[in-house]
């Protein structure tokens, strides 16, 4: 009867721990891909779990503003780029980043070849794809920077159109360049039937402007909370640990993310390639912010000219607290 009781106790005791896990939400800024396995990893192979977390990971879209989720309490961080970031910080909402798993940025403008467009001057009285909704901050400052006007095509001026989340402007020659993604879009021109040989490509690293993409950023009154913060800790942590996983197996990592997507959309060949491009741009960070590719950001974020993204240099805009502790 005593070993009963015991095993029940045991049981119960078992029950009580897995309800005490605190509950973290997680909304990434698009649709379940390699994008964001790191997360996906952390979840499958129980890293999250390892730090009493339950991760509800919520995927994003094209009506879907992370800022705006995060804004209403929809959720407790968020995967965003830093000049939507910032910029959405300069209006009000006090974001911060708490951690940064891509080193490297993988956005690109891709050019037709046959335009005779063989370097950034080149640009000017073309038709440039852009996406907008806090993504077109870094190709505006770019232009700026090399004196050209997004206010119409001329001889010194460009003129942007408003690019949806495919490759169609390009195929179909609405637009001399595009923007791309290392691990996406490009890819998709390709599927396409279009040769590597007929394009020409601009990554925004080559070029000084790059700015930091896909951090995680909470809401600044929450890091108030000491509750709050021992979760980012965990989160961090696991996360990390995640997309370690995921550089070192990225493979297995693509077949994760598939068993997420909930939407079926994904193949595998296009999610393994992806992880493959992926895993060069979390390479050699470990999760913290490097101080020198946050000051480049915000370099390139106020050098718009008349127009630039941020006003003044923010404050308290990033915090190495949570991987500090969390990577020690």
């Amino acid at each position: 009867m005593k070993h009963l009781m015991t095993a029940a106790a045991l049981a119960l005791g078992t029950a009580g721990a897995a309800q005490a896990a605190d509950d973290v939400t997680l909304q990434l800024k698009w649709v379940t891909q390699a994008q964001f396995a790191g997360y996906y990893v952390a979840a499958d192979k129980g890293f999250y779990e390892e730090e009493d977390l339950n991760v509800t990971i919520l995927p994003g879209g094209p009506d879907i503003a992370p800022t705006q989720v995060i804004a209403g309490g929809g959720a407790d961080v968020t995967v965003e780029w830093m000049p939507a970031a910032l910029a959405a910080r300069e209006k009000g909402l006090p974001l911060v980043n708490i951690a940064q798993p891509f080193k490297s940025s993988g956005m690109m403008l891709t050019c037709w070849k046959d335009t005779g467009i063989s370097a950034p001057a080149d640009l000017a009285n073309r038709t440039l794809g852009v996406w907008f909704f806090g993504n077109e901050f870094p190709f505006m400052s770019w232009m700026s920077q090399l004196g050209i006007s997004t206010e119409g095509k001329g001889e010194e001026g460009v003129e942007v159109l408003k690019q949806g989340f495919n490759v169609d402007p390009l195929l179909q020659r609405q637009a001399d360049c595009i923007s791309t993604m290392t691990y996406n879009e490009y890819w998709q021109i390709l599927d396409a039937g279009v040769g590597a040989d007929e394009l020409i490509t601009f990554k925004y690293e080559d070029q000084g402007v790059a700015t930091l993409e896909d951090g995680l950023y909470v809401l600044e009154e929450n890091l108030d909370d000491p509750e709050f913060v021992d979760k980012m800790e965990r989160f961090v942590r696991a996360s990390m640990k995640g997309w370690k996983y995921a550089e070192e197996n990225p493979d297995e990592a693509a077949e994760i993310v598939l068993d997420n997507d909930a939407s079926g959309a994904q193949t595998e060949t296009h999610q393994k390639r992806m992880m493959g491009e992926i895993a060069k741009l979390t390479a050699g960070s470990n999760g913290a912010l490097n101080p020198a590719d946050y000051e480049r950001t915000v370099s390139t974020l106020m050098g718009g000219g008349s127009d630039p993204v941020i006003t003044k240099v923010p404050e308290g805009a990033w915090t190495h607290a949570i991987t500090d502790a969390a990577l020690k």
